[in-house]
This record gives C-alpha cells, sequence and structure tokens, in this order.
C-alpha cells in the first residue's frame, strides 16, 4: 500500500504483533504519520480488544465493530495467521525481510520460541528495526513476569503520588502505562530508523512500561534523589507551588494554577483577599507551596460564595490561568477542540460511522489519514502481493 508522499514516514513497513492497548498505540503512531503498518493477528480469534466494548452496529449482529479496537487500529491492515503452522510462520518470516520495523507487545521470550525473535528476523534482515514492548523489560528478575497497566502503575510509584492525600492510592483514570510506552516505543522507533537508513544497521529496542513510567515521573523521582523522602500524595494540589489545584465552588469544582508571584498577585485581588499577597506565610511560592494546607482553609470558605463559572470568568479577566473539570462528552464538543480539528469521523468496516480523535499534532505538508480499522485477516492476499514477489525477495 503505497501512502502519500507528503507524510513523514510515507515507504516504512511496519510489522505489528500487537495486542491490546501498548502495541497497538504505538503502531497507529507511524500509521498516522503515513507508515504501511500490517497488523498480524491470530487466526480465528485476532487482537482481544476486538470484543471489547464499545461494540458499534446493530444489538446481536454478528458485524459489530470495537469502537476501541478501531481508536488505536485505524489506518492499519491486518493478516491473521497461526504461527504454530510452519506454513504461516515461514510466510510471516518471508514479511520480516521486506520489512522495516517490527513492534510486537507479548510476555518476553514468546516470539522468540516461535522462532520470530529479534536474533532470527536480523538474522535476513539485519537493517530491522525490532522494538518489543513489555512490562518489565527483557532482562532482570521480573522479565517474565505477567504485567496490566494498573500493575505497572501500582509497581513504578506512580499509583503512590496519586490520589487524595488521607486517602488511598488510586491508578491513573488514563491507562498511562500502556499509552506512555507506546509513545516511547514509536519515538525510539523513528530515531532508530533514521540510523538505520543511514548505516545500514537495525537496533534491537526494549520498551519497558516501567522503564517509561519512570522516565515521566522525573518531577517525582528527582524530588525523591534530592531529598530523601517519598513523594506523596496531594490530590489536585501540587508539591512545590500553590495556590495550583482544584477548588470546591458553591455548585462544583474548578481549578486554577497562580504558578508565580505575579499571578500570585492577581489572584489575591479576584479573591478580595489582598492581605494574602504579602503574609509572611505566603510570599513566596516555596513559602506558599510549603504552608499550602493553612492557604486551602483561608480560601474555601470564600469559594464557596460564587458558582464555579462566576470564578472561572474573574480569574480568566485577571490573566490568572484556570479551567472547569470537564467530562469527556464536554471536553469534545468544546469549540477549542473544535477549532483544533481534534475530532473526526471514522468509518468502521461494517458500515458504522463513530468519531475519533484524529492525530493530535499538526504537521505542515501532512494530513492525518483516517482509513477504516481493519476486518481480521482483510489483507493477508494483499499484503503477500504487495510485499513480497512471487520468488519471495523483496
Amino acid at each position: 500500500m503505497t501512502g502519500s508522499h507528503g507524510a513523514p514516514l510515507a515507504g516504512l513497513r511496519v510489522l505489528e504483533f500487537g495486542q491490546i492497548a501498548a502495541g497497538p498505540f504505538a503502531g497507529s503512531l507511524l500509521a498516522d504519520l503515513g507508515a504501511d503498518v500490517v497488523k498480524v493477528e491470530r487466526a480465528g480469534a485476532g487482537d482481544g480488544m476486538r470484543q471489547w466494548p464499545p461494540l458499534m452496529g446493530e444489538p446481536d449482529a454478528p458485524a459489530r465493530y470495537s469502537g476501541n479496537f478501531a481508536s488505536v487500529n485505524r489506518n492499519k491492515r491486518s493478516i491473521a495467521v497461526d504461527l504454530k503452522s510452519t506454513e504461516d510462520k515461514t510466510r510471516v518470516l518471508e514479511l520480516t525481510r521486506a520489512a522495516d520495523v517490527v513492534v510486537e507487545n507479548f510476555r518476553a521470550g514468546t516470539l522468540d520460541r516461535l522462532g520470530l525473535g529479534y536474533d532470527a528476523v536480523a538474522e535476513g534482515n539485519p537493517r530491522i528495526v525490532y522494538c518489543s514492548i513489555s512490562g518489565y523489560g527483557h532482562t532482570g528478575p521480573y522479565a517474565q513476569r505477567g504485567a496490566f497497566d494498573v500493575t505497572v502503575q501500582a509497581v513504578s510509584g506512580l499509583m503512590s503520588v496519586t490520589g487524595d492525600e488521607h486517602g488511598e492510592p488510586v491508578k491513573c483514570g488514563v491507562p498511562v502505562g500502556d499509552f506512555v510506552a507506546g509513545l516511547y516505543a514509536a519515538y525510539t522507533i523513528t530515531a532508530a530508523v533514521h540510523r538505520a537508513r543511514r548505516t545500514g544497521r537495525g537496533a534491537r529496542i526494549d520498551c519497558s512500561m516501567l522503564g517509561t513510567l519512570l522516565g515521566i515521573a522525573a518531577l517525582q523521582t528527582s524530588e525523591y534523589f534530592g531529598t530523601g523522602r517519598d513523594p506523596r500524595r496531594l490530590g489536585s494540589a501540587h508539591p512545590r507551588n500553590a495556590p495550583y489545584r482544584a477548588f470546591r465552588a458553591a455548585d462544583k469544582s474548578f481549578v486554577v494554577a497562580a504558578g508565580n508571584d505575579d499571578l500570585w498577585r492577581r489572584f489575591c485581588a479576584v479573591v478580595d483577599l489582598p492581605r494574602l499577597a504579602d503574609d509572611p506565610r505566603f510570599r513566596t511560592q516555596e513559602l506558599r507551596a510549603r504552608n499550602q494546607d493553612e492557604l486551602t482553609e483561608l480560601l474555601a470558605p470564600p469559594f464557596l460564595e460564587r458558582d464555579a463559572a462566576a470564578w472561572l470568568a474573574a480569574f480568566e479577566e485577571a490573566g490568572v490561568p484556570c479551567a472547569p473539570i470537564n467530562t469527556f462528552s464536554e471536553i469534545l464538543g468544546d469549540p477549542q477542540v473544535e477549532a483544533m480539528g481534534l475530532v473526526k469521523p471514522l468509518d468502521l468496516p461494517n458500515g458504522v460511522t463513530t468519531s475519533t480523535v484524529t492525530f493530535p499534532v499538526p504537521i505542515t505538508g501532512h494530513v492525518a489519514p483516517l482509513r477504516p480499522p481493519p476486518l481480521l485477516g482483510e489483507h493477508n492476499d494483499e499484503v503477500a502481493k504487495e510485499w513480497l514477489d512471487e520468488h519471495g525477495e523483496h
């Protein structure tokens, strides 16, 4: 399948052995940028996310299609194979010789046992960029452990700083373990492809959910390294800034972030408490953060006197960053999201049209495609014809 010449990754061939979230999300990022991503699925069953609700289509109809699956598998093609079949495995190995990239997120060692690990693939294609995504990587005592998003959020420390200060640790409502790993994988793949095109040598990428969650926890890990103390849960508050959190208004909560001394003085004017601006407990950002429990107690009563919309309008007029706490229905219908063109219609293979959040970073000269996600095995013959000639060469 030829892509647009304006697409940044046009001509890049990717075999994705992806399931559920992390691997498919990495593949979808590459596909959105023009790569030809071929999803290798198990014959008869496919990626388990195909069965995840919401299932789109008429109730009880056999052609219902998963909206979850569609969200991370658009712009791809699908081949269905039995990797325990010698014939199918040989064909897939031939496809790896025509590929630039392999992405997989099986448990460490699974594809090695099937004869499709990095060593086997690189032997026939030394320029391959082979990215394995797993919970704990391919080395160390946890390498063979299974992992789901919630377990890695827990073990990584992320849950220890998420939730109310006096409550139980909670996981992030978005599966950040899966999606951050997918982001790191796609980013590292593009860097390795750039090097492979320059040198002719590919790379093995060992992308772990644990490592990538620690990677985005730079502020928390540096706090521990600098103080020797564990960061703590603060709810919506910030450990180094205040007022920088959610507050309860008369009707509902909202967020305000007075992130420097100038904004702090404007904030005090809006809440009609100018004396707080020069209070010795709150004179600097460091002091406000240190004494934010006292500050919150002082601010809670006045905030209850007006609705959230009134406070948001007042802070906005004063130039103090603030925001409503939106539901997804509210933000997906927001005029800013509409102006950015983030929500687009997506046709499903069963004739149903849904909506999706398109690739969110505009690039001049490229419009992210929105081709339907594939039916299971829809492109078996097409991919073989395009990627392999009749002699099995590329």
